[in-house]
């Protein structure tokens, strides 16, 4: 059960056989039999703290032998063992064990599991039941960089229920186990509860039980936590999720994934504290589990634009959360400057190892900043109310005036070399060897992203948009008009750059000095629906390059091409198949009249999707030979994660091939083909929200369209075939 590998000290553990149970910000991690053995990832938490590292259950002495778990929901899980005597020749059981775990929200219940033992023996029989203990409160940061932390003193609680307390002096966090009886099996005996002391914290719950046959008995496990967080730290939401139940029928994978999608979306929902139940909240998805659960701009930005065809709700919240965080003075720390986008929020300051210190507060991302104005301006044409994107834009025109500042003579948006102890790279590709040549050589910054050279230009066209329709100011709105156009012409002379082969792409950023960085990458991806490119040549260069042999995979878009020197399958950035990444660049590809590559690829993805019960993880790796014949799981990547959720709603706009404005009426969809995804029904998507309204597409074989919700007296529906509402 112990997976050696994640033990190694200063390495990152493992995550990929970890069974998972998660409403944020609490969730429990461990082994397939359910133990928490002390190692690894092996715990509760709560607030980004591991509250116990160790719950083990033993009976004899000995822990029951492991028979199956069943994940239920998002939140809960079921483990089934057994314990059998050495006496019966026989593998028959003597003792069923149960452990039902269940993680809720520290607000609203307490995380814990139930154990329950039945004697399924021929005759009554004395068992000796232990439950071991033990935490060290250490912070999510510091499990993730790989070395231990020192255990927690513990001490007994007095009072009814048996208990025990770890508590840390360091910030005052603590955390309280309780072993309650429970009622529906007789309550049983109080335990006996021991102290370890050569290990000050570990505690032992030690029960003797007689059980006649058939007899059950069980005990409640809970955790109470107590942590510290900085104040105006987000909370668990009290309210439903704010987006709608999409339904898609006839196309069974994809419904598998868009709902295993939005159930994790559900459970890594959180919000702002609100002075009471009924006061609208502002809710964002975190950005995954365990490593990330928390608000992340750009990873809560991209996952609120995926799902806007669901609602506009997650968008609202998500700018809000965003906004009022927005930087307001430079700090060299923190990298906050006026007008800049939070890059993470964390409930203290965290060490990750290798030196990084990284504050509560941090800002130092290059691309939120624009994609809060992307966010904002399409979220306006998928029905956000007048009112509320109004009482925005000044956020937005702050986050604007800092993309004027970050642009260069060279007309391009860029990041230069921040503190020696913060992130190198500012970018979604940001480990310290993100950005590599062809050859295999390491580019520091400054730097210029490509993507955010699209993100950068998109925001200053929107943002144009936003201030002619809402405000009436012209002026200004051609003055962005100009910046983009600047941007426009910046990108087109400064990042093409020619293959071996003679095969012109954008590069993956342009360094310091001017010069491309060669070899293909796969964030060329995600300019085929910014706007920034020319015309049907160059989208034509982007997506042969996505679909060459390099970049593409039976089931993704790798990050770097396997054709580069220092490529590695399962590199964090410089190899490995990204969900959303992939995710994108299908939408990119749909929407630009490039189907056949769309369709092929968003087949490919749901292979993978099915690969992986439908719960496509952070990233995974394909081997470059494809003779492993199935993509593999990256070990340490989060799951679930929002913007690899989120991918499905993505991907069923690709399918649909979907654009709304509302402000205008205005929806038009050229949905694929059902033959061309290797369907021989028609297929539906019930619920897409356009503003307040439902509408429903139905897709005949032959991608004819069906819209009902709307009408054409008061939209105008351009479906690319028959219409008929």
């Amino acid at each position: 059960m112990i997976d050696s590998a994640s033990l190694q000290p200063g390495r990152q553990p493992f995550l990929d056989g970890s069974v998972i149970c998660l409403a944020a910000p609490s969730f429990a991690l461990s082994p397939r039999d359910g133990q928490l053995r002390g190692t690894g990832v092996d715990g509760f938490y709560d607030q980004d703290r591991r509250l116990l590292h160790t719950l083990r259950l033993l009976v004899d002495g000995q822990e029951p032998e492991y028979v199956a778990h069943r994940p239920e929901g998002s939140e809960e899980a079921f483990f089934r063992a057994m314990c059998r005597s050495s006496e019966d020749p026989t593998s028959a059981p003597l003792l069923l064990v149960a452990r039902e775990r269940a993680v809720r929200r520290s607000d609203i219940a307490e995380s814990g599991d139930v154990v329950l033992l039945q004697n399924v023996g021929p005759r009554a029989a004395r068992f000796t039941v232990s439950v071991v203990a033990a935490t060290d409160l250490a912070d999510v940061a510091t499990i993730k960089s790989g070395f231990p932390a020192d255990d927690i003193p513990c001490e007994r609680v007095e009072g009814v229920v048996p208990a025990v307390r770890w508590h840390s002096p360091h910030d005052n966090s603590e955390v309280v186990l309780r072993a309650e009886p429970d009622p529906l099996t007789g309550g049983g005996p109080t335990p006996e509860i021991t102290l370890d002391e050569k290990r000050p914290g570990l505690a032992e719950f030690r029960w003797e039980l007689w059980l006649e046959p058939e007899e059950e008995w069980s005990v409640k496990l809970l955790v109470q936590p107590k942590t510290t967080t900085v104040a105006g730290y987000p909370v668990p939401p009290r309210q439903r999720a704010p987006w709608g139940q999409v339904e898609v029928a006839g196309h069974e994978r994809m419904a598998g994934l868009l709902t295993r999608g939005l159930a994790d979306l559900e459970a890594l929902r959180l919000a702002e504290r609100t002075s009471s139940a009924e006061e609208r909240e502002n809710q964002f998805v975190a950005a995954g589990c365990p490593w990330f659960l928390g608000l992340f701009g750009r990873d809560s930005i991209w996952a609120a634009r995926m799902m806007l065809p669901f609602g506009t709700g997650l968008a609202r919240g998500t700018l809000w959360s965003l906004a009022v965080r927005q930087g307001m003075e430079h700090d060299s720390f923190t990298d906050e400057a006026p007008g800049r986008i939070l890059h993470e929020l964390r409930p203290a300051e965290t060490r990750h190892g290798d030196g990084m210190v990284l504050p509560a507060r941090y800002y130092a991302s290059v691309d939120a900043t624009p994609l809060f104005v992307v966010l904002l301006h399409e979220a306006w044409k998928w029905g956000l109310a007048e009112e509320e994107v109004k009482l925005l834009l000044p956020y937005a025109r702050a986050a604007m005036e800092w993309v004027a500042d970050a642009m260069g003579p060279d007309d391009l948006i860029s990041y230069g070399k921040g503190r020696v102890d913060g992130l190198l790279h500012q970018g979604w590709k940001d480990s310290p060897d993100a950005i590599r040549d062809a050859e295999g050589r390491r580019v520091d910054p400054p730097i210029a992203l490509c993507e955010v050279q699209g993100y950068a230009y998109q925001a200053a066209i929107g943002f144009g948009e936003l201030l002619t329709a809402l405000e009436g100011e012209t002026e200004q709105a051609e003055l962005w008009r100009e910046r983009a156009s600047r941007m426009r012409a910046a990108f087109r002379r400064s990042f093409w750059a020619e293959g071996p082969d003679g095969r012109r792409y954008p590069a993956i950023a342009v360094d310091g000095s001017g010069r491309p960085v060669t070899g293909m990458a796969s964030n060329m991806g995600h300019l085929l629906n910014s706007g920034i490119l020319h015309g049907d040549e160059e989208h034509r260069l982007v997506a042969e390059a996505l679909m060459s042999d390099g970049l593409r995979t039976p089931w993704g878009i790798r990050t770097r091409s396997v054709h580069l020197a220092g490529f590695n399958p399962f590199s964090y950035h410089g190899g490995s198949v990204w969900t959303h990444d992939s995710a994108i660049a299908v939408h990119g590809l749909a929407t630009t009249g490039f189907i056949d590559e769309a369709a092929a690829l968003l087949t490919g993805m749901l292979d993978a999707a099915e690969h992986f019960d439908y719960r496509l993880p952070e990233l995974y790796a394909v081997y470059p030979n494809s003779r492993f014949g199935q993509p593999a799981p990256y070990p340490p990547s989060c799951r679930p994660q929002a913007w690899a959720a989120a991918a499905a709603a993505l991907l069923c706009s690709a399918m649909l091939r979907v654009d709304a404005d509302v402000p205008d009426h205005r929806l038009t969809l050229r949905p694929i083909a059902p033959s061309h995804m290797g369907l021989k029904s028609p297929y539906a998507v019930r619920g897409l929200r356009l503003g307040e309204r439902f509408v429903d597409v139905y897709v005949d074989l032959h991608g004819r369209t069906e819209v009902v919700g709307i009408d054409n007296e008061e939209w105008r529906i351009d479906a690319g075939g028959s219409c008929t509402i």
